[in-house]
């Protein structure tokens, strides 16, 4: 009874925050420095007892050693499965009793974790994830019931049509580079993953100086400094050195098309992008809005779906990564109107490179933008999630304050430039996995 009273609650108190949190108080960020010199972004918010922790470690699934791909992600899915003296059982019960949630996640280009804990197990919470992360136990039972679930969805993945127009989309783009295989391996590669490989990846990958913390929620920067020494201060120094190249991706205007019995396809497309640290981030970040992000306002859905009722769904996004990036988007239709929809989308491509924006378009996407800001501040999780991407990007501290300024800024002529700069429609690679009618592919 009393581990159901915990769930409810938790629970509750995160429904109250949702309904209570301003939006204001996200802003307020304070920089907090252990006596040991391990450094956290942290929002206090005391109307409720929860603390949400996310943290990030530089260096993910990218750096995963040839014929062992999907170790990072491999590695995610076993550190909460025993640590310490307490096996795969204990540990996830000591979890679930005190209404801890603890994750781990690979990315392609980091490691990372979350913790949502109420106040009263605080500590419990910040030392099991210090065990999960400097004691993790791989027994043999929890690594082959893990392997054989992690088979079991690529297996599901290999019939997948998003899965399979994802890895060969990321394959096309990055033939020669770790950014074109995929991030939980290969049916080979999971199977040869031993445990060697994964207590040499905690070893050489969790270390202090790629570590990137954000805390949100009931505690202070007096309480959060010498937690932060006993959670962390036990990991390497350093990681082991590492370097992922710089990297365009490869487009020059290939089709691909795999032939899949469906009655619909799945097309994804892409175009060279822009890394988070350009100076025309921005001004892309507003153009996508306006061409395929901004939902039921984009001119792709009113052109493919409002218009002509050629596709189910169709979007676009910026896809920056640490050592490149990507502006992409997909649609999913029937077949016999993938080649009319993909039509349209090339012409959207041309046209907005062509003409640019209009002065409604844009004042209307820098309104969005700005004024549903603060909806991202409504959970503790995604404030702590927020503040170790801030980190993780360089954007500074005060970057919640600064943010909106930099939409505002964006001008038709910037536009007008950088889509100039990003937008070929001839140069799109694109990706169909279905039967569609008329879509020849390239070479």
């Amino acid at each position: 009874m009393s581990r159901l009273l915990s769930r409810a609650a938790l629970a509750l108190a995160a429904v109250i925050f949702v309904l209570y949190a301003a939006p204001a108080k996200a802003t307020q960020i304070e920089r907090v420095v252990s006596p040991g010199g391990i450094e956290a972004w942290l929002v206090e918010d005391h109307l409720n007892p929860i603390i949400s922790l996310h943290l990030a470690f530089r260096g993910g699934s990218a750096l995963d050693p040839e014929g062992k791909e999907g170790l990072a992600n491999m590695v995610s899915t076993l550190l909460d499965e025993g640590a310490g003296d307490l096996d795969s059982k204990a540990f996830q019960q000591t979890l679930e009793d005190k209404s801890i949630t603890l994750r781990f996640s690979a990315a392609r280009d980091s490691f990372g974790a979350r913790v949502q804990v109420l106040t009263e197990y605080r500590d419990l919470a910040f030392d099991l994830l210090r065990q999960a992360m400097t004691k993790p136990r791989f027994d043999a039972e929890p690594v082959s019931r893990l392997r054989a679930q992690l088979l079991a969805n690529l297996r599901h993945e290999s019939e997948d049509a998003d899965a399979i127009a994802g890895k060969t989309l990321m394959k096309t783009l990055y033939p020669d580079h770790p950014y074109g295989r995929p991030t939980g391996g290969t049916p080979e590669s999971v199977a040869a993953i031993q445990v060697a490989d994964m207590r040499a990846f905690v070893k050489e990958r969790l270390a202090r100086d790629t570590l990137a913390i954000g805390v949100v929620g009931d505690i202070t920067a007096k309480e959060l400094a010498p937690l932060l020494d006993k959670t962390f201060g036990t990991l390497p120094a350093k990681a082991a050195p590492w370097k992922v190249a710089e990297v365009a991706p490869k487009v020059a205007g290939r089709t691909i098309v795999i032939e899949k019995p469906l009655k619909q396809s799945n097309i994804l497309f892409a175009d060279r992008g822009l890394m988070r640290k350009d100076p025309d981030f921005y001004t892309a970040y507003v153009m996508n809005h306006i061409l395929g992000g901004g939902g039921f306002t984009s001119r792709l859905y009113t052109e493919v779906r409002e218009k002509r009722g050629l596709a189910y769904s169709v979007y676009t996004y910026l896809h920056p990564m640490d050592r490149s990036a990507i502006y992409a988007g997909g649609a999913g239709t029937a077949n016999a109107r993938v080649a009319e929809t993909l039509k349209v989308v090339r012409d959207e491509w041309a046209k907005l490179a062509k003409d640019g924006v209009t002065e409604a378009e844009l004042t209307a996407a820098k309104q969005y933008l700005t004024g549903s800001f603060p909806l991202r501040f409504t959970a503790t999780e995604r404030i702590a999630a927020m503040l170790v991407g801030m980190q993780t990007e360089d954007l500074g501290i005060d970057y919640l304050d600064k943010r909106n300024s930099y939409i505002e800024a964006v001008s038709r002529d910037d536009i007008r430039r950088v889509a100039r700069k990003l937008l070929h429609p001839d140069d799109l690679t694109i990706v169909v996995v279905g039967e569609p009618k008329d879509v020849k592919p390239t070479p």
